[in-house]
C-alpha cells in the first residue's frame, strides 16, 4: 500500500463531514491538485477522530466505477437501460418543458417528488415545489421522528428530543441500538454509565446495547404502545409522578388518570409477553430517578396504526414525570431565533391554498400533512416567532402517492422525481411501489447510483457526494445548533449538488431568478448563518475554519421564563387540543398493531411467527453501500435472525436459505440462528438488494430489488397505516418461515405480483384507495364560537381565548399592545410598529421611519431628531445655544448648524460636516483640528490658535523666545 504524505507541499487539509448517517462525523479530506488523497476521522469533532466502515468509505465512493457521473436520457424502453449521454443543462431543459406540459394539462399536483435521509438540501427541493405549485413532496420520514416530533409538539408544543444526559440518573434507549448503529456515541452511553446513570433498554432483541442495559425489557415486537400505556398507568395510580409540576404546568391530568385507568400492568402483560411486575419495575425505574430522559428510537413510528398511539403515551409519561426542558431531562430547543431555519428558506408563502388542500394523504393523515402542520405551524409563529419546515414536517403520504400512480386515485401523478431514495427498498409494499416506478408516466431520478427507480427513469441525474459537497446539519431545521463541513474537492464529471439541480430545474420552470439568488451552497449557507454575526466569518469556509460548530448557550426552564409550555393553552396538555380539533382523541387510546394473536388470531394461526422488521445494520445505511465491494465483503448475503428453539423445530440451520412468508408476499434469506430473539420471533434487516446484477435482465425483479426486500412483507393498506401521521408497520406482524426447498428455491414471477390492497389475493387493483377505510375514524369536533366578534386582521384562538394578528402572529394584550412572540417586544395594535423604549417612540421597522406615540412622523435633519412645536428642549442645551422651537432643535445664532445631543456638535445639514457648538468652527478631520471659515484661521481642540511653523532660515527668533531659551540653556546647565 502507498504511503500518502500528508505534509507534501501542495497537500491542503480540509474540515468536511462523513454524508452516510444522520451522525455527520467530523471528516479531515487532505486534498493534493484538486483530488482528495487521504481521509480520517477529526479528533475535535464529536467523533472524537472515530470514522466506522461506511465513513472510511468516502474516497473508495468519490471514485466508484459504478458511479452515474452524467446526465442519462433514456433511448430504449423503460428499463431497457439504454441511455444517451447529454448535456447536463441540455437535460435540466428538456426535463423542465415536460414538468410544465403536465402542469398545464393536469395541474402543477400532478408532479411528485420522492425525497431521501438528509442526502440533500432539503429546503431547496421544496423551494422548488412550492413555486412550481406542488404540495405533493414526500420522505419515507413517516417511519423516522416525524409522527412522533409532532405527537409530542401536541402535547407540550415542542419535540422534546435533545437528552441531557450529563445530569440525568436514568436514561431510556427505546428502541435504538446506539452499540450498532450509532458508534460514535455508544461510548458516552457507557462513561455516564459508569458514573451512575441507570440504564434501560426496551427492545425485543437481546441487542449489543441492551447486553449492557442495568434493564433490558424485551416486549413483543409492536406492544410499545401497551407498555407506554401501562407504564403511563403505574407512574399515575402509584404516586410517581412530579406534583408540583402536574399541579403547576399539566392541563386536563385529571382527564388523563381516569383515561389511562384501564390500562394496567396486567392488561399489558399478555399484549407485551411481559409479566406485570416488569412493566412496574421500568416504569419505578424512570419515574424514580429523576431527571431522566427517553431517548427516540424510530421504532415508535414504525408499527403501523399503533404508532402514534405510543409516541402520545411517551411523551405524557415524560411530562407527569416533570423531565420536560429540565437540566437532566429531555430539552425543547424550539427553532432558532439566530439563525435563518429551514423553512425561512423553503418559500412556503408561494404555495396556494388552493394547492395545499390537493396533498394526497391529507384527507386522512393529518397530523403530519397540511391540516394539522397548519395548527402547529401556527401555534409554534405565536409562541416561538417562528416554525418548523414543511420538508419533513408537511409530507404527502407516499404510498398514497404511489397508488395515485397506479390508479388516478384521487387524481394522476403523471411525474415523479426521485432524489436520494431507492424507493423500492425504503417504503412499504415494495411490490406496489415497484409497479408505481414502472408505471409513472414521466420519471426522473438524482442519484449516484443505478437504482431500480432509475433504471425505469426518463432522465438520470448524477449526484455529488459528500467530499464534492459543503455540508450544513440542522436537525431537520428542528434545533437552534448547527454543524458545518466544506466540500472537499468540486464536483467531478457532471455531477452536481442537490440545490443546483433543484435551483436549475426551477430557472428552466421559469421561476423568478430573484428566489434562487444563490448559484453556490456556500452562498446559500452564509445566507443562513449571517443574522448570527459571527466575528471573522465573512464566508461559509470561515464559519468551518474557526467555529465547525454553533451551540447556543443552554437555556433550560424555559417554560418557567416564558410563563407557559409552547401549545395554544399555554400548559402540558394531557387531553390535546390540538389532536381533537384534527379528529383524534386528545389522550392515547389503545389500538393494537395490524396483525397479532389476540386482534387478529385467524392470521396467527396461519402465520404463526412474530416478525420485526425495518433494523439498520452495520455496514449498510438503508439501502445504501451494497456496491462497495469491500463493505460488501463484511456482509455479503441477507441473513435474518431467529431463537435455537425455533430453528429446531423448524429444521433449520445457520446459513441456510429461507422463506419468510406474511400476507403480502415473501422473500428469501440465510438463517443466522442465534438466541438473540424470543423463540417466536424473527427479525429481519432492511433494504436489501442486489446492485451488482443486470437490472434489466429480469424486470419483474431488477438488481433483485423484491427477492430479499423486507418491505415486501409489510402493509401499506389504509386500515393498517396509523390514522394520524399515516405510517406504516414494520413490527409486530405474522410470518411464517420454512427452509427453502430442492424444488422451491427460486424467486418467481408470482412472487412479484402487486396487488391492492396488498393482501389480495388476486393481482392488480381490487379495492381503489378511496375506499379503503382508517384504523380509527374522525372523532367529530367543533371549534367553539368566540365570545364577540373578531377584530379584521385578527385570528381568536379557542384553547387560550386570546387575539393574534394573522400576518404576524402577535398577541393582543390585555395592555392593548401586541407581543412579539420572538423579541417580547410591543407593537403598536394600529400599525404594527415597534415600541423603542429608550427613545419613547414608535419604530416603523421596515422603513426605519420614527413616530410618535400619537403616530406622528418624527422629522430628522441630518439624522438629529427634531421636535418641531415642543417649547422647551427635551434633553439638556449648552448655555451658550438657544432653543428654537419651530425648527424644534437648538441652534447657535445665525447659524443653520443642528445640535447634536449625542455626540456635542453641531451638524450643517447640508453638508453633514462637524462643527464647534461654541463658536461654530470647522472641524478638519484631515488636521484634527478647529477652522474659523470666517477668517480661516486654524485652532486645536482647546481653542488655542494654531500659528503656522515657518522655515528656520527663513526666520528669525522673537526677542522674547531668544530670552526664553537662554533661560532654558542656563538651566540645563
Amino acid at each position: 500500500m502507498t504511503e500518502i504524505d500528508i505534509h507534501a507541499d501542495g497537500v491542503e487539509m480540509v474540515k468536511s463531514l462523513c454524508y452516510f448517517c444522520h451522525a455527520n462525523c467530523g471528516v479531515l479530506a487532505y486534498v493534493k491538485d484538486g483530488d482528495v488523497i487521504k481521509i480520517e476521522g477529526d479528533p475535535d469533532y464529536s467523533n472524537h477522530g472515530g470514522l466506522c466502515c461506511r465513513g472510511t468509505s468516502a474516497l473508495l465512493h468519490v471514485n466508484h466505477p459504478a458511479r452515474i457521473n452524467h446526465a442519462l436520457k433514456r433511448v430504449g424502453e423503460k428499463g431497457e437501460g439504454k441511455w444517451e449521454q447529454i448535456p447536463y443543462d441540455q437535460a435540466i431543459q428538456e426535463v423542465a418543458e415536460k414538468l410544465n406540459q403536465i402542469k398545464a394539462e393536469s395541474g402543477a399536483e400532478a408532479v411528485a417528488s420522492a425525497g431521501g435521509t438528509t442526502r440533500t438540501d432539503d429546503w431547496a427541493r421544496r423551494r422548488f415545489l412550492n413555486q412550481f405549485g406542488t404540495p405533493n413532496g414526500f420522505h419515507n420520514a413517516l417511519l423516522c421522528w416525524i409522527p412522533t416530533f409532532m405527537a409530542e409538539t401536541c402535547v407540550a408544543g415542542w419535540s422534546p428530543f435533545e437528552t441531557d444526559l450529563a445530569g440525568a440518573k436514568c436514561l431510556i434507549l427505546w428502541g435504538m441500538n446506539p452499540g450498532a448503529s450509532t458508534l460514535g456515541g455508544m461510548d458516552g452511553y457507557t462513561d455516564l454509565q459508569k458514573a451512575g446513570l441507570k440504564i434501560i433498554v426496551v427492545d425485543p432483541r437481546y441487542s449489543e446495547t441492551a447486553s449492557k442495559a442495568d434493564l433490558w425489557v424485551p416486549l413483543r415486537p409492536g406492544t410499545d404502545a401497551a407498555l407506554a400505556l401501562a407504564m403511563l398507568h403505574t407512574i399515575i395510580y402509584e404516586g410517581l409522578y412530579d406534583y408540583q409540576f402536574v399541579n403547576d404546568w399539566c392541563d386536563g391530568f385529571d382527564e388523563l388518570r381516569e383515561h389511562v385507568k384501564e390500562y394496567t400492568p396486567e392488561w399489558a402483560a399478555p399484549i407485551t409477553w411481559l409479566k406485570p411486575e416488569q412493566i412496574r419495575e421500568v416504569a419505578r425505574m424512570y419515574a424514580m430517578n429523576r431527571p431522566g430522559c427517553i431517548q427516540w428510537g424510530c421504532t415508535w413510528d414504525q408499527i403501523g396504526r399503533a404508532s402514534t398511539t405510543g409516541s402520545h403515551a411517551i411523551a405524557l409519561i415524560r411530562a407527569v414525570c416533570g423531565n420536560l426542558d429540565v437540566p437532566g431531562g429531555d430539552g425543547m430547543p424550539g427553532p432558532s431565533l439566530g439563525f435563518l431555519t429551514d423553512e425561512e428558506m423553503e418559500a412556503n408563502e408561494c404555495l396556494p391554498e388552493e394547492q395545499k388542500s390537493k396533498q394526497i394523504g391529507s384527507n386522512k393523515f393529518k397530523l403530519t400533512s397540511w391540516p394539522g402542520y397548519q395548527l402547529i405551524s401556527d401555534n409554534a409563529k405565536r409562541t416561538w416567532g417562528k416554525s418548523l419546515p414543511t420538508e419533513w414536517f408537511c409530507e404527502a403520504h407516499g404510498p398514497s402517492v404511489f397508488k395515485a400512480i397506479i390508479t388516478g386515485d384521487p387524481y394522476k401523478v403523471r411525474a415523479l422525481i426521485v432524489n436520494a431514495t431507492n424507493p423500492v427498498n425504503s417504503y412499504g409494499d415494495a411490490k406496489m411501489t415497484l409497479e408505481a416506478l414502472k408505471q409513472c408516466e414521466f420519471l426522473v431520478t438524482v442519484d449516484y447510483w443505478m437504482t431500480p427507480a432509475a433504471l425505469f427513469s426518463d432522465y438520470v441525474f448524477p449526484a455529488a457526494g459528500a467530499l464534492e459537497r459543503p455540508t450544513i446539519v440542522t436537525h431537520y431545521g428542528a434545533t437552534d445548533s448547527f454543524m458545518g463541513g466544506r466540500r472537499a474537492i468540486q464536483p467531478k464529471y457532471d455531477r452536481h449538488t442537490d440545490m443546483t439541480f433543484w435551483r436549475k430545474l426551477g430557472l428552466a420552470c421559469g421561476q423568478d431568478p430573484a428566489m434562487w439568488p444563490w448559484e453556490t451552497e456556500e452562498e446559500a449557507y452564509m445566507h443562513i448563518l449571517e443574522p448570527l454575526a459571527l466575528p471573522g466569518v465573512e464566508k461559509y469556509n470561515d464559519f468551518v475554519d474557526f467555529y465547525r460548530m454553533y451551540y447556543p448557550p443552554l437555556h433550560q426552564n424555559k417554560f418557567i421564563t416564558n410563563g407557559g409550555f409552547w401549545t395554544p393553552s399555554g400548559k402540558v396538555e394531557c387531553n390535546s387540543s390540538i389532536l381533537r380539533q384534527l379528529g383524534y382523541s386528545g389522550m392515547p387510546t389503545y389500538i393494537g398493531c395490524i396483525e397479532n394473536e389476540i386482534d387478529t388470531p385467524e392470521i396467527a394461526e396461519e402465520y404463526p411467527v412474530v416478525l420485526t422488521t425495518g433494523g439498520g445494520f452495520m455496514p449498510y445505511h438503508h439501502s445504501e453501500h451494497f456496491q462497495m465491494e469491500g463493505i460488501r465483503f463484511l456482509y455479503p448475503d441477507p441473513y435474518f435472525s431467529l431463537n435455537p428453539e425455533l430453528a429446531e423445530k423448524l429444521n433449520i440451520a445457520y446459513g441456510d436459505w429461507c422463506w419468510i412468508e406474511t400476507r403480502r408476499g415473501r422473500i428469501k434469506m440465510r438463517a443466522n440462528v442465534e438466541p438473540e430473539v424470543a423463540p417466536n420471533v424473527v427479525f429481519a434487516p432492511r433494504g436489501w438488494w442486489f446492485p451488482e446484477r443486470d437490472g434489466s435482465a429480469n424486470l419483474d425483479n431488477p438488481f433483485g430489488c423484491l427477492e430479499s426486500n423486507v418491505n415486501v412483507l409489510t402493509s401499506v393498506d389504509d386500515w393498517d397505516c396509523d390514522p394520524m401521521g399515516g405510517s406504516w408497520a414494520n413490527r409486530g406482524l405474522m410470518c411464517k418461515v420454512y427452509k427453502c426447498g430442492e424444488f422451491d428455491k427460486e424467486y418467481k414471477a408470482a412472487d412479484t405480483q402487486f396487488s391492492i390492497p396488498g393482501s389480495s389475493k388476486e393481482p392488480g387493483v381490487t379495492v381503489m384507495p378511496s375506499d379503503q377505510h382508517l384504523a380509527r375514524e374522525p372523532i367529530p369536533f367543533e371549534v367553539p364560537a368566540p365570545p364577540e366578534d373578531v377584530p379584521e386582521g385578527y385570528e381568536w384562538v379557542w384553547q387560550s381565548g386570546n387575539l393574534y394578528t394573522k400576518d404576524t402572529h402577535f398577541r393582543l394584550d390585555e395592555s392593548g399592545w401586541l407581543i412579539n412572540p420572538k423579541t417580547k417586544g410591543y407593537h403598536d395594535a394600529y400599525t404594527g410598529w415597534r415600541y423603542d423604549a429608550a427613545n419613547e417612540c414608535l419604530v416603523d421597522d421596515e422603513t426605519g421611519k420614527m413616530y410618535t406615540m400619537d403616530r406622528e412622523e418624527i422629522p430628522f435633519v441630518a439624522g438629529i431628531r427634531c421636535y418641531p412645536g415642543a417649547e422647551a428642549a427635551p434633553y439638556e442645551v449648552p448655555e451658550q445655544l438657544a432653543w428654537d422651537p419651530a425648527r424644534g432643535h437648538a441652534v447657535l445664532g445665525e447659524f443653520v448648524y443642528i445640535y447634536d445631543p449625542n455626540s456635542g456638535w453641531l451638524i450643517d445639514p447640508e453638508t453633514g460636516a462637524f462643527h464647534d457648538a461654541y463658536y461654530g468652527w470647522l472641524y478638519d478631520a484631515e488636521r484634527a483640528c478647529l477652522v474659523d471659515e470666517a477668517s480661516g484661521r486654524c485652532f486645536d481642540m482647546s481653542y488655542n490658535e494654531l500659528v503656522a511653523e515657518q522655515p528656520a532660515e527663513e526666520s528669525e527668533p522673537s526677542d522674547q523666545a531668544a530670552a526664553e531659551g537662554a533661560q532654558a540653556a542656563e538651566e540645563g546647565e
